[in-house]
């Protein structure tokens, strides 16, 4: 779950960009732009930004978010929330990559009950995964009051969720996951035959791998703090994934009191790494604030990954890369409200984003293409 809407003072306050990781809000609560050098207003691409060639916006309006390539690189899966679509919050949609000058036509394939997140298509190409509440209930579930918490960023960890599997005309020809408490972020092994997830199931926030065929689980992490966002890299050796460690006695107490209440306050994150059966764990960033949505470039070494860490206020969010020792670290987007979400197509030749470029001056968050140059 990963994604929306916050007040203005709470992006002051820092994470209403990073909202958009998780829940589900709205999107992007980022209607100014902070004026510097290489300020352009309604930009799809930054002079700067040399890594990428062909930008194409891809969805127009709304919140759109967490869009993800199949296997064969032909096809998208993105959630989405667009409120006088009567989309009121997040839906899984599905559409054909477009060739150049095309229109980017998707369809819903959620079944537009209760909320939905982190889609993720099957190696057949013709069954998509996610996490859903619809049971239980049809209606949106209720957002934190945050007040409550000092106006901090405060992500629910919505108990109906559970990851369910659908054909791509949306038809749910299996439930993956029944455990009682948050069940989502699923991903797949290049393999396609193992699912990536988080569940608080066991106490905490960690991650487990499932066997699709069999449902055979393994718990794969066991320190305390919130642990999410997983994928496998390419080449199916590793997987990477963001992480909250809290260290301190008062750190410690804050986040389990959140977590009895199924909350939990994910503003401090930084990238992990592990070898595929969760041994040899090492942080790769400690930059401090959000270091998140990382994942992995096609030669399983190089990492990119979201973050804020170049500013104090909480705000821009960029896409970054480093290598996997934690050297090199280069920056690649530069919009000056949030860019994150980066995923490249499988064979490598592109790159896609979510972004609140080229909205207008909205707090409207978009989905975007683009080739990667080395």
């Amino acid at each position: 779950m990963r994604y929306m809407k916050l007040v203005t003072a709470a992006l002051i306050g820092f994470a209403c960009l990073f909202c958009l990781s998780f829940t589900n809000d709205s999107t992007a609560d980022s209607p100014f732009r902070i004026q510097d050098s290489e300020f352009i207003s309604d930009t799809l691409q930054y002079p700067t930004e040399t890594h990428l060639q062909n930008v194409q916006q891809l969805t127009f309006g709304g919140d759109n978010a967490e869009a993800y390539f199949s296997f064969d690189s032909k096809w998208i899966i993105f959630q989405r929330t667009k409120a006088n679509e009567g989309v009121l919050c997040d839906q899984i949609f599905i559409g054909k990559v477009p060739k150049e000058g095309e229109k980017f036509e998707y369809k819903m394939v959620s079944t537009g009950k209760g909320r939905t997140t982190c889609g993720a298509f099957l190696k057949d190409g013709k069954h998509v995964i996610y996490a859903s509440t619809h049971l239980g209930a049809d209606t949106c579930p209720p957002v934190p009051d945050r007040k409550k918490y000092g106006n901090k960023y405060i992500w629910p960890l919505y108990d109906s969720y559970d990851i369910f599997m659908a054909d791509l005309n949306g038809k749910i020809v299996k439930q993956l996951t029944h455990s009682k408490g948050y069940d989502a972020e699923a991903t797949i092994s290049p393999d396609g035959k193992t699912m990536l997830y988080t569940s608080d199931k066991d106490g905490d926030i960690d991650l487990y791998m499932m066997e699709l065929k069999t449902g055979k689980e393994k718990r794969v992490t066991n320190t305390l703090g919130y642990d999410g966002g997983a994928w496998f890299s390419p080449d199916g050796k590793k997987i990477i994934w963001r992480a909250s460690r809290p260290k301190t006695e008062a750190e410690v107490k804050e986040y389990k009191d959140l977590l009895a209440e199924n909350l939990v306050a994910p503003t401090n994150m930084e990238v992990f790494v592990a070898n595929v059966d969760g041994t040899d764990v090492k942080q790769i960033t400690k930059f401090g604030q959000a270091n998140w949505a990382p994942y992995f470039l096609p030669d399983s070494k190089r990492i990119i990954f979201a973050s804020n860490h170049e500013y104090k206020r909480g705000f821009p969010f960029n896409l970054y890369t480093i290598n996997g020792d934690g050297s090199s670290l280069k920056k690649i987007s530069h919009d000056n409200g949030f860019d994150a979400f980066p995923m490249f197509s499988p064979d490598g030749k592109k790159l896609i984003f979510c972004s609140n470029r080229n909205n207008g001056g909205t707090r409207e968050t978009n989905v975007f293409i683009a080739d990667w140059v080395e």
